[in-house]
Parts: structure tokens; C-alpha cells; sequence
């Protein structure tokens, strides 16, 4: 590995954003001691007479009374290194000595502004710098800050000072477009002969012990949603419709391909490979529609029909004939259905008898397909048929939740005479996936039951508090199958994954991030180590008068993730009341921004909160307070 490196330093009673800098190629980070001790300690600078140089000048051996500067210096040689002086370190690209050059590693050490300086003036410091090293950085390079403890505002700093009196180094680095991947101690002990000077711009040692190195990396860009349109096959129909904008980031991702090494299908295999050892398995390898039509009907204790997102397709046509009108092909499939032609999602579809009139819908469970797997030929009793795919649910914004994941249905038919143990042979498939806890001897999975018609039980999770991941329905004949009884699984493996690998934010399963995926190419499942640390959060409220008998509120919802592009985590109903003159209601809710993978920036959470308040206004029909 070729790296080049340039460390920045700051020059005691002067200001700190002109110094000296210097850079090195080398075959690896490690410096030589003299040269370490060079990028750790940026106030041991050389006297006024070296300072005085012109800006980008070239350093020269010799020239200053500073021996332990000319040790240095001469280290810093060797390998290699040029050294510049009255180099601004908030416009390094402007530095002539530096133009053209991109680095591996740009190095700033206990930056300060000198003398009493406030937080604020050093948070302006470390945004210019981060914009400054945006310019001069290679695509795969790193920014390291060494901060004194409590300075850097994270939850590493011990003790960890108040937001608002710390210097926010995350957020000032997500105005560049950076994120902190990595936070270590910054050991001076390893340096010879250190020694920390520059308190208040005097000859003074400051405070070292507890400081630590922040390591920040470039993040991807925030991108704007863009529309998604498919083209599904039902039966004899070919139907075209548009995918609700919120949901085109969880489109034709291929998770769940056959080579795929993301980890819902890591955990996908290795369940159906436990399952499969201990009753038979048959893998459903054809690609099976997102679409559904509602004639051929929901059990009502599956889903909430209010939870499903109605599609209004822009164009129906018969698969190798003339093309047919909508309304024609509505009105042969469902004599009730009412004509749909354009390309949006329904919306308002809060009660179940006007949600059956929608004509068609995104699957909110594979369940809709157990009707066709039960019928396919060749189907086997006693033997397991598995699918996988995405599923879609019209859901609040919430921490806990998303409105896609992945599942994977089970269903099995079997005489009814017999009565086999399903639920002891998927508890113990499960729980060779799922590690155990080490801290209790509590059972991790339970079973509970929720219905007796059918015989319904849920699937819960007891890691870091008890989580749903599916549930297990023994249903009699008739229902699916007029002579079995049939037994249907569905697994939520975006939850499953999130507890065997330890990811904290649901969104950073769909994260296009390659450090993501690049952790799970292995075979062994390990722990997911997160390249986003400590990530900062914004909240903004939005209040608005609405009329309470029509306002759609998951409408609201899916605007906020459609609007602000996944940043919003979470979204809290703080405020309502009424008049009692008046119709109209005010409501208030409040926004928190977050993400999981990007730099974010308190700018760019104003941006989206504006962009927000503009689409309430156009598309809801609702007035701004």
C-alpha cells in the first residue's frame, strides 16, 4: 500500500488556521519516532525566525535554533517528507505546493484557535478545515482530529459534556460530507519525548490524558427519490403500475439472490440448512408478483388491510392479446371493483370494505401465495416449501419499524389425522441461527399463543427486549386446502438479521454503503462493526390545521419518508387541539433526523425539513401554522 500523508499544524500565539504541514509517502502508516512525535505534537514548532517564511515555502535543514525542531525536521526527511510553512489549513487547496496532489491521510492534531477562544469559534474552525481537506483527500482517504477530552462532544469522551458546550467535531464534519468511522485514545506515551505546548497561545502544556484520535471518513451523498415503475404478470393480466415513491429505494435491490452475501440471506440459508436437516425443504425458485389482487382475498387475522398499499395501475392488458381497458379487467376479475387508471398509490384506504374495492395491491405477506403454492403440481405432503422475498406495510415512521423487509414463508400440508411438532422442529432450527445469551439461562425464543381459529402463535425474540420476528398458524381444512390441514411460517429475516448481527439501525440493512456488505463476505457471522459512529440528531417540529375526519395520518407518514429521503427516524405527535367553533384541528408533530450511514449536517436537516413544509402544503391539502 502506497500512503501519502499530511499533518497539519498550528502555530502557538498566532492563529491557529495558518502553520506548518508536511507530507510522506510510505509504504505504511508508521512513521519513524522523530516523525511520529512531529504529527503528535503540533504546538512544538520552530521559533518566530522559521516562521516567518512565505506561504508554501519549502523547509531547509537548518536555519532555526531549535534542536529539537532540526531532529525532527531531519526524520521527517528521511523518509522521504516535505515540510511547508504558513500553510492555511482551511484552504489547503490553495496552497500551490499542494495543488494537483490527492492524500491518503490528512492528520490535524489538537487544532484550537488560539488564546481564550470559544466553542464556537473553534466549531467554525473544524467545519472550514473538514471543507478544506474535502478538496485535497482521495476518494478512500481519512481525516484525523485529536481532540482533548470532552472537546469532540461524542459519547467517548469521559466525562461527556453538553452538547452545546463541546465542539460538535461530527456535525462540523458532516457540513463536508464526512462521518466518524472510528474513534481511538491518543497515547502521547508512545511518542518519545513528547511534549504538549500552546495553552492559550502561551508556552504553556495542556491537558493530554484522555485524548483521543477521531478517524473521519467521506460518506455518500444524500440522492433525491426517483420514480420506480414495474410491470407484474397476474394470471392472464399484465398490469403496469407506478411504486409509491417512498418504497423505490427498496426496489430490484437483490438481497436475496443466490450469490448474494448480504445478511439476510446469509440468515435465510443457513435456517432453510437446519430446517432442511431435520424435515424436508423445497426451495420455490421462480420469481412470484409483488402484486396482488384483492378478490382473491386476505384472512383478516394475517394483516390490517389499512396497513396495505393500494396501487392504482396506469395500464391493465391481457398477456398476448389486444390491450384491454382497466375498467374492462377490473370488472371481470371483481364485479365491484371501481376503474383505476392512473399511476399513483391510492391513499385514504383506512377502512377494510373500501380497501377490498381498491382492485390491487403491494403484498404485505407471502401468505398471498399460499393458495398457488398448495395447488402447484407435484406437491408433496409433509414437505416444507419455502419463499422469500420483500414484503411492503403502510406503517408510522418509528425507530422500530420500516415500510419494506424481507420474509420468508413456510407452509406445509399434512394429514389430518396427524399431528407433528412443527413447533419444537422450527424452535430448534432457530436457535442454532440466533446466538445464545451468555448473561441468562432464559429461554431466548418463545412461543405465544394468539388465536385459537386458527391456532395462531407468535414468534418472539428475547435479545435486548422481546421482538416479534413472525408466527406459526396451524389451519384446518378448507380454508387453503380442502383435505389438509396446512401449517404456514413466516420469519421476518431483516429482524433476524439485526439480532445475529448486532446492527442497530433497521436502515442500515438497505444501506448502498459497500463497507456495509464488504463485512459479511466471509463465511463466519461476526458482529457488525459500524463506519458511522455517534452520528448527530436534529429535531424539527411541523404543526399544520387539518380536518380530523379526512386526515390521512400514515399518508403524512409516507410524505416524511418520501420528502426527507429515509433522514427522518422518528416522528412523535406532541400537540393536538380543536376549537370548539371551529372544524379544523391543529396538530403538531415533532421530527428526528438521523442517519445511519450518511453525514448528515444540521444544514442539510433544515434543507429537508424546508422541502417538508413545501410538499405538507401541495399534496396534503392541509394549512401551515
Amino acid at each position: 500500500m502506497n500512503v501519502k500523508w499530511m499533518s497539519t499544524q498550528t502555530q502557538p500565539r498566532r492563529r491557529s488556521s495558518v502553520g506548518c504541514c508536511w507530507w510522506a509517502r510510505g509504504t505504511s502508516p508508521s512513521l519513524p519516532p522523530c516523525a511520529r512525535q512531529q504529527a503528535a505534537a503540533p504546538r512544538s514548532l520552530p521559533p518566530a525566525s522559521s516562521r516567518r517564511r512565505r506561504p508554501g515555502s519549502r523547509a531547509r535543514l537548518g536555519g532555526t535554533s531549535s534542536a529539537c525542531w532540526r531532529e525532527c525536521t531531519r526524520c521527517l526527511f528521511l523518509p522521504g517528507a516535505e515540510v511547508y510553512f504558513q500553510v492555511d489549513c482551511t484552504q489547503l487547496k490553495e496552497c500551490v505546493a499542494l495543488s494537483g496532489r490527492q492524500f491518503d491521510r490528512v492528520v490535524f492534531n489538537f487544532p484550537h484557535c488560539g488564546r481564550k477562544a470559544g466553542v464556537r469559534k473553534n466549531r467554525t474552525l473544524l467545519t472550514k478545515f473538514f471543507l478544506s481537506c474535502a478538496g485535497v483527500l482521495s476518494e478512500d482517504g481519512e481525516v484525523h482530529i485529536a481532540l482533548c477530552n470532552g472537546q469532540g462532544g461524542t459519547p467517548a469522551d469521559q466525562p461527556m459534556r453538553e452538547w452545546h458546550n463541546s465542539w460538535q467535531v461530527v456535525a462540523m464534519a458532516a457540513e463536508a460530507g464526512f462521518i466518524l468511522s472510528e474513534i481511538c485514545p491518543f497515547d502521547c506515551a508512545k511518542y518519545h519525548s513528547y511534549r504538549s505546548t500552546g495553552y492559550r497561545s502561551q508556552d504553556k502544556t495542556f491537558h493530554v490524558e484522555g485524548a483521543l484520535n477521531h478517524i473521519f471518513t467521506r460518506s455518500l451523498p444524500f440522492t433525491s427519490v426517483q420514480a420506480v415503475a414495474v410491470q407484474e404478470t397476474l394470471g392472464k393480466h399484465r398490469v403496469c403500475f407506478q411504486i409509491p415513491e417512498e418504497l423505490s429505494e427498496y426496489m430490484n435491490r437483490g438481497f436475496l439472490g443466490r450469490r448474494s452475501h448480504h445478511p439476510v440471506n446469509l440468515i435465510n440459508e443457513r435456517l432453510l440448512k437446519e430446517l432442511s436437516s431435520l424435515v424436508p425443504v423445497q426451495r420455490i425458485e421462480r420469481e412470484l408478483p409483488l402484486l396482488f389482487h384483492s378478490s382473491k382475498g386476505l384472512p383478516d387475522w394475517l394483516c390490517d388491510l389499512s396497513n396495505i398499499y393500494w396501487i392504482r395501475p396506469s395500464e391493465v392488458g391481457l398477456r398476448g392479446s389486444e390491450e384491454a381497458s382497466a375498467e374492462e379487467l377490473n370488472s371481470s376479475v371483481q364485479p365491484e371493483t371501481q376503474p383505476v387508471t392512473s399511476g399513483e398509490a391510492v391513499s385514504n384506504s383506512t377502512g377494510t370494505e373500501e380497501g377490498v374495492k381498491k382492485g390491487y395491491g403491494l403484498r404485505s405477506s407471502l401468505m398471498v401465495h399460499a393458495h398457488e403454492v398448495l395447488q402447484q403440481k407435484g406437491f408433496r405432503v409433509e414437505t416444507f416449501y419455502t419463499i422469500s422475498g420483500p414484503v411492503f406495510r403502510k406503517i408510522p415512521v418509528s425507530r422500530d419499524n420500516l415500510p419494506a423487509f424481507h420474509e420468508t414463508l413456510l407452509i406445509c400440508g399434512f394429514d389430518p389425522e396427524r399431528r407433528p411438532d412443527y413447533i419444537r422442529v422450527l424452535q430448534r432450527s432457530l436457535e442454532k441461527v440466533i446466538p445464545p445469551r451468555l448473561d441468562s439461562s432464559e429461554r431466548l425464543l418463545t412461543f405465544q399463543k394468539l388465536s385459537d381459529a386458527p391456532v395462531l402463535h407468535g414468534i418472539s425474540v428475547k435479545q435486548k427486549g422481546e421482538r416479534q420476528v413472525g408466527w406459526i398458524a396451524v389451519i384446518p381444512p378448507g380454508r387453503f386446502h380442502p383435505g389438509l390441514h396446512v401449517c404456514a411460517v413466516t420469519l421476518n429475516l431483516d429482524l433476524l438479521a439485526m439480532l445475529v448481527f448486532g446492527v442497530q439501525d433497521w436502515r442500515m440493512l438497505w444501506s448502498s454503503d459497500p463497507r456495509f456488505l464488504d463485512q459479511f463476505c466471509q463465511t463466519e457471522l461476526r458482529p457488525l462493526q459500524s463506519f458511522s459512529l455517534h452520528p448527530p440528531l436534529y429535531q424539527h417540529d411541523v404543526s399544520f390545521w387539518v380536518d380530523p375526519l379526512s386526515f390521512d395520518e400514515l399518508g403524512f407518514h409516507s410524505l416524511v419518508r418520501q420528502a426527507t429521503a429515509g433522514a427522518v427516524i422518528d416522528v412523535r405527535l406532541v400537540d393536538s387541539f380543536q376549537y370548539p367553533h371551529m372544524p379544523q384541528a391543529s396538530r403538531c408533530y415533532r421530527l428526528s433526523y438521523q442517519a445511519c450511514d450518511r453525514a448528515l449536517s444540521s444544514r442539510k436537516a433544515q434543507e429537508l425539513q424546508l422541502r417538508l413544509r413545501e410538499q405538507i402544503q401541495q399534496r396534503l391539502q392541509v394549512t401551515l401554522r
